[in-house]
C-alpha cells in the first residue's frame, strides 16, 4: 500500500509534474516560490487538466515514478474498496453492490463506460468515469488504449469490450465498452437495449477469458450518454444474472457500483434488497 504524503509532499509532486507537462508542450513555467502558490487543492485541477488533455505518448521514468506515487497515495488516502467490503445480494452471493467511487474499488476488473476513440475524455476534469479513470490509472492507460486503436484500425464499436492493465488503480484491469448513446428526449429503441446488453455481456466474457475473480460494473450508457437509469439497471441485472446462470462453475463475483444515491435506491429496489439489510 502506498504510504500517505503530507501536503507539502503532495504539492512538491504536483509542482514537479506540472512543471514536466507544461515542459513537454514547449512552455517554460517558473516554479512556485510562495507556499500559497504550492496549495494541492490548487495545483491538483491543473494537473488534471494537463493530463486530460495530453496526447498519447511515453512518458519519462522520471515522471512515471512521481506520477505513480502522487495517483496511489491520493487512493490509498481516499480508501481502497475490497470487495468483501461490499453489500452482497440475498439470495445471490455471485452479486453486490456498492455505492462510492469505482476508482477506489480493488477488484480484477472495473468496467469503464468508453467514448468510441476508446482514449479517455478529453475535457479537463469532466466529472464522468471515463475521465476518472484515464486521470488516477495514470497517463500510461491512454497510451496503451492508443496502442491498441492503432493496430485495431477503425473505432471501437458499441457493444463490445477491450481489457487494458489498470496501472495506479487498486483494480489490476479495466475493461472498456462503449455503450449506446440516447439522443436528448428519445427513447431507447430496440437496438440501443441489445447493444447495452451486448456491453454486459463483452465485458463479462472478457473477464471470464483473462481468468478475474471479481468485476465492478459502472452504470453502462447512463449519465451523459442518456440512456434512462432504472432501464439500464433492469438490462444490468437481467444480463447479468442470465450469463452467470449460463456459466454456473465460475468463480465470478460481479459489483454493481453506484454513484449517485438514485442509483443505489434503483438498483437495492430492483434487487429486492432490504433497506434495513443494506
Amino acid at each position: 500500500m502506498a504510504q500517505p504524503l503530507t501536503t507539502a509532499q503532495y504539492g512538491q509532486l504536483l509542482t514537479h509534474l506540472i512543471m514536466e507537462l507544461f515542459r513537454e508542450r514547449g512552455q517554460a513555467v517558473s516554479a512556485p516560490t510562495m507556499a500559497s502558490d504550492k496549495d494541492p487543492e490548487k495545483l491538483w485541477p491543473v494537473f488534471r487538466a494537463l493530463v486530460n488533455t495530453r496526447e498519447p505518448a511515453p512518458a519519462s521514468p522520471e515522471f512515471l515514478a512521481e506520477q505513480d506515487k502522487l495517483l496511489t497515495s491520493m487512493i490509498a488516502a481516499d480508501g481502497i474498496v475490497p470487495v468483501d467490503r461490499t453489500v452482497p445480494v440475498p439470495g445471490n452471493p455471485r452479486l453486490r453492490v456498492w455505492q462510492g467511487d469505482i476508482v477506489d474499488m480493488e477488484a480484477d476488473g472495473i468496467v469503464n463506460a468508453a467514448n468510441s476513440e476508446l482514449l479517455g475524455c478529453w475535457v479537463p476534469g469532466h466529472n464522468c468515469i471515463d475521465n476518472a479513470i484515464h486521470t488516477f490509472a495514470g497517463v500510461q492507460l491512454r497510451l496503451k488504449c492508443a496502442e491498441i486503436m492503432q493496430a485495431q484500425g477503425f473505432r471501437e464499436p458499441v457493444g463490445l469490450a477491450k481489457v487494458t492493465p489498470g496501472y495506479n488503480l487498486p483494480a489490476r484491469y479495466v475493461i472498456h465498452t462503449v455503450g449506446p448513446q440516447i439522443a436528448e428526449g428519445a427513447r431507447p429503441t430496440a437496438d440501443d437495449r441489445a447493444k447495452l446488453k451486448s456491453c454486459y455481456r463483452s465485458c463479462l466474457d472478457a473477464a471470464l477469458a483473462h481468468d478475474m475473480k471479481s468485476i465492478v460494473f459502472c452504470g453502462i450508457s447512463t449519465g451523459v450518454f442518456g440512456f434512462p437509469a432504472k432501464e439500464a439497471a433492469r438490462i444490468a441485472i437481467g444480463e447479468v444474472t442470465r450469463w452467470l446462470d449460463e456459466h454456473p462453475d465460475t468463480d465470478l463475483t460481479v459489483v454493481f457500483d453506484t454513484y449517485e444515491d438514485s442509483d443505489w435506491d434503483i438498483y437495492t429496489k430492483l434487487l429486492k434488497m432490504n433497506r434495513g439489510f443494506v
